[in-house]
């Protein structure tokens, strides 16, 4: 299962958004340059690992440090051998939830925990905004700006949008949920590759909308979408891990975990300073 890190439709997104992308035998790496002091070279959970093309890449861009973040525990160990250090921060989610799609949409629904099932059956049924024009992705980004305080992280209306292209189609989906009076009370932004692996990428829901639940719903309906696009497998994208704990993210796991799934651990991140030359 290729990570969607490792996909043509991420490689654009990040190009899109000033990174620079380089493409070896079906693997990104990710370049980003600083005016002074080089470049820092991003690899993340890639098939493989090539240090040869690592090597390459390091002396045309002068990179001074390499992040990467690898995909299992064998590549941990060919890591270790080549001077990589384990960090003690992460940049992807060390741990996540997944949920088996080839299931049927019953089989789904009754593994949900009982409150995630009883909220759904109350919850507003979501509607799809206009994704599609860069007016409906402002509404429903500053939708999401009011609901949340004003030191919490949320993205760019631009960047919004580069996600937007380079995800397509059947690729990407934005939802909302309404209340009476069509304001919109949370939202979701989900993405998938290849029509295999569906991807919960952004969330959230303002004081009405977490009153009313709506965040079960709109989940499930992420859930749903990605079951009739055809994926395999739905991911969470991230749950706390206390191996590297952000106390932040206990409220969003007890919500996640409330669909079910298996767990998913991932090694972490590994780094290695170099001298750029």
């Amino acid at each position: 299962m290729i990570d969607i890190r490792q996909s043509v439709q991420y490689a654009n997104y990040l190009e899109k958004e000033g990174w620079i992308v380089e493409r070896f035998d079906g693997v990104n790496y990710f370049i980003r340059k600083f005016l002074i002091f080089g470049s820092i070279l991003k690899l993340q959970r890639p098939e493989k690992i090539d240090f040869e093309v690592i090597d390459k890449l390091c002396r045309k861009y002068r990179v001074f440090q390499v992040i990467l973040e690898p995909k299992n525990e064998f590549q941990t160990k060919f890591l270790a051998s080549n001077g990589f250090k384990l960090s003690k921060s992460t940049y992807l989610p060390s741990k996540t939830l997944q949920i088996d799609l080839t299931q049927s949409e019953k089989t789904i629904f009754q593994n949900l925990k009982k409150d995630a099932r009883r909220a759904i059956r109350r919850g507003q049924q979501p509607l799809v905004i206009d994704y599609l024009s860069p007016a409906g992705v402002r509404k429903w980004r500053e939708a999401w700006r009011f609901a949340v305080k004003f030191d919490r992280y949320v993205p760019g209306v631009e960047q919004l949008i580069n996600l937007r292209k380079s995800f397509p189609s059947d690729n990407s989906l934005f939802l909302a949920s309404h209340n009476i009076t069509g304001s919109i009370i949370g939202g979701v932004l989900f993405t998938n590759v290849s029509h295999e692996v569906a991807y919960y990428w952004y969330g959230f829901t303002n004081k009405e909308g977490r009153s009313s639940l709506s965040q079960y719903s709109l989940l499930y309906q992420g859930l749903l979408w990605a079951k009739k696009q055809g994926c395999k497998i739905f991911d969470f994208e991230g749950i706390y891990d206390p191996r590297f704990p952000n106390r932040s993210w206990l409220g969003f796991t007890h919500f996640k975990k409330s669909f079910g799934g298996t767990e998913v651990l991932y090694p972490g991140c590994y780094t290695k300073f170099r001298l750029p030359i």
